[in-house]
């Protein structure tokens, strides 16, 4: 995948390079580092899955990054920046090989009423897809200069918008980070594998 890429259409589909999701507290895998952006924690070295019915943002920013493992492994990733999101119907799953077989952790959440809720949420990702719904948005902003408080490195292609809505979101990150994270309903359980999507 081309991280310059930022997006693609397919058939009314969006799939983007990166765009926020959720994780849960328990299972935050690791920080963002790209540039100039301070490393916050380093990520364990395996990528997990998110999947939710819709998410709606405020205040939203993407650009090109890392994420670093442990080891001082590298990962291309896509940064995403959301300042207030909402996801409902909240799925994320992480499945590691283990000595008695595939083991996951499964964790829902935003399934009733009321949806989880991310604050200052930020993702580092390899793939996305879902249709998206963007408002007031700017592509090729300079990643120094997005609107969100988290900025990637001056000179770097960007895009922004105030809001961000999309249907049928499906993700595969390396990293989830929140200022808060509130899971609604939260039910986590241990599987034998099985996975969001």
């Amino acid at each position: 995948m081309k991280l310059s890429n930022l997006t693609k259409t397919r058939k009314g589909r969006v799939a983007l390079a990166a765009v926020p999701v959720a994780a849960a507290a328990s299972l935050l895998l690791g920080g963002v580092a790209q540039g100039a952006v301070p490393v916050s924690f380093a990520i364990a070295g395996g990528e997990f899955k998110i999947a939710a019915d819709r998410l709606e943002g405020v205040g939203f920013s993407q650009y090109a990054g890392q994420a670093t493992a442990a080891d001082g492994t590298h990962h291309p990733a896509a940064i995403a920046n959301i300042k207030d999101a909402k996801l409902y119907n909240l799925c994320q799953t992480v499945v590691q090989e283990t000595a008695l077989g595939k083991v996951g952790l499964k964790i829902t959440a935003g399934d009733g009423e009321e949806p989880a809720k991310a604050t200052d949420l930020q993702i580092g990702m390899t793939d996305l897809s879902g249709t998206a719904t963007f408002r007031d948005i700017r592509i090729g902003v300079d990643a120094s200069k997005v609107n969100t408080t988290s900025k990637g490195d001056q000179g770097d292609f960007a895009m922004d918008s105030d809001s961000i809505d999309i249907d049928g979101l499906q993700q595969v990150s390396w990293s989830t980070q929140a200022a808060v994270f509130q899971l609604t309903d939260l039910k986590l359980q241990l599987t034998d594998g099985e996975e969001c999507f």
